[in-house]
């Protein structure tokens, strides 16, 4: 029986998807769990797995067609049925339902209106490409919520979109790239032997201009000194000449960010609590678990430590770690912990499922892997989807303090800064010791401020002995 593909409600907020590649053609042998087609959602790119093994008979949407979660993507012959006559069988049918065209701004306007600006060292990451293949990296401590307009809006999924002429050239790690360029850049950038994938374009949707490669060779990339220790990777906006202006479209992940997040602020009732925690003893925890651990090759952070003390301090406060559903509440006996994240053009927030199961060596491990497959874009559907709460960590930054706003239906989110040197009271004396603090950002319709107050003083204590976590 022919095995018809959807387009999947990969994240919690997805409502549309965007057919960015295809990695199977019609005809190719799929296997079950193999990866067949990248598809661009609100806030990433993932890829998108065949859930049966057969061969791929039909391809209902071609790449860049953007259609509404639930439509015909493609069908798959399972069976004994012959591929040609799945193919006809369903390629009589109506076309897949497409999203919604957009009203935008006319690119020409747009391109009138924005001033090419200068990108440090002229390698700004790349942009969201929503007809080729697309960019978001990320860093392990941030912000975090939510998400990014394509510019061709689609009136039928059978039809291809009209895209910016595009060049696959080879990256620095030997990857191909893809690099949207117009023809007349590309002839430039020949040339002149400038390698595109390195230029961040000012032009719609990220396309590279002319002036672009010009500036480029121009200012050509320096090679960063190198520095002692890993420093924060900082977020560099595009720098803007004196006395220019620079108009930025929003991205579909910057639009969803700021619908999400205006949202939550408008209908949940945030209130916030603040404690400062005394890691003296954490810190020094980590230096001698790390000497035992250098063997296996293995390197904690304190961020492993502040997840495991969450997990624990969730599941003595259940009321903290659930969702709140207009009616009622649901509360959680497991912990799924977003790790809300920063990428380029916004934020990410991968889920960490089964924390609480996990130990130290485990969520260094798995947490890891979570944000290098984020950065690359390589998360699958379950890892987007089903946080029971949310971590923001700032500390990297050197950030003292700072609130987050809850990612609904979760019912608080927990914002980590940054741990440092303060003169604090310990008996009649002013010591010096390591502290940090963490504001809990909570739901007040589910969560009341003597449980918030409570769940940062479990939370104080597992960080402050942090052998009581291992029990």
């Amino acid at each position: 029986m022919p095995s018809e593909i959807t387009m999947p409600q990969q994240t919690d907020t997805m409502t549309e998807g965007t057919v960015v590649k295809w990695l199977k053609k019609e005809g190719d042998r799929v296997k079950s769990g193999e990866p067949i087609a990248e598809v661009e959602t609100d806030k990433a790119t993932m890829e998108m797995e065949a859930l049966d093994g057969g061969t791929l008979a039909y391809i209902a949407v071609p790449e860049g067609a953007k259609v509404l979660v639930g439509a015909l993507l493609a069908v798959l012959a399972t069976g004994h049925e012959k591929p040609d006559e799945v193919r006809k069988q369903f390629a009589n049918r109506p076309p897949a339902a497409a999203a919604p065209k957009e009203v935008k701004q006319p690119v020409a306007a747009a391109a009138a209106s924005a001033t090419t600006a200068s990108y440090p060292n002229n390698r700004a990451p790349a942009p969201p490409a929503a007809h080729g293949g697309t960019v978001h990296t990320h860093e392990g401590a941030s912000t975090g919520e939510l998400h990014e307009p394509d510019e061709a809006g689609h009136g039928s999924t059978r039809s291809k979109p009209v895209a910016f002429p595009a060049v696959r050239s080879r990256g620095g790690n030997g990857h191909d790239e893809r690099a949207f360029a117009s023809p007349l850049a590309r002839r430039v950038a020949s040339e002149k032997g400038i390698d595109l994938s390195q230029i961040r374009g000012s032009g719609p949707r990220g396309r590279i201009t002319r002036q672009d490669v010009l500036n480029f060779e121009a200012n050509p990339p320096i090679e960063p000194k190198p520095v002692k220790g890993p420093p924060p990777e900082a977020i560099m906006a595009p720098r803007v000449p004196r006395g220019e202006k620079l108009v930025v479209p929003l991205t579909k992940m910057r639009a969803a960010i700021a619908g999400g997040l205006q949202k939550s602020k408008q209908n949940v009732p945030h209130f916030y609590e603040t404690i400062d925690i005394d890691v003296e003893q954490l810190f020094a925890m980590r230096v001698r678990v790390n000497k035992q651990l250098e063997s296996e090759n293995i390197k904690l952070s304190i961020s492993d430590f502040i997840t495991k003390a969450i997990a624990s301090t969730l599941l003595r406060h259940p009321q903290v770690n659930a969702h709140f559903t207009g009616d009622s509440i649901t509360r959680f006996g497991d912990v799924n912990l977003g790790i809300a994240v920063a990428v380029p053009d916004g934020l990410i927030v991968p889920v960490l499922r089964g924390v609480d199961q996990m130990g130290l060596k485990e969520i260094r491990s798995r947490s890891e892997d979570l944000i290098a497959r984020a950065r690359n874009q390589k998360l699958k559907q379950d890892e987007m989807r089903g946080a029971t709460f949310t971590v923001s960590n700032l500390g990297t930054f050197g950030v003292r303090e700072f609130s987050a706003i809850i990612n609904p239906p979760e019912v608080g989110i927990l914002a980590v800064a940054a741990a440092e040197k303060r003169a604090v009271v310990r008996g009649d004396q002013i010591v010096s010791r390591m502290m940090m603090s963490v504001t809990l950002s909570a739901d007040h319709r589910a969560v009341d401020g003597a449980v918030a107050a409570d769940f940062l003083r479990t939370l104080r204590q597992l960080l402050e002995e942090p052998a009581m976590m291992m029990v």
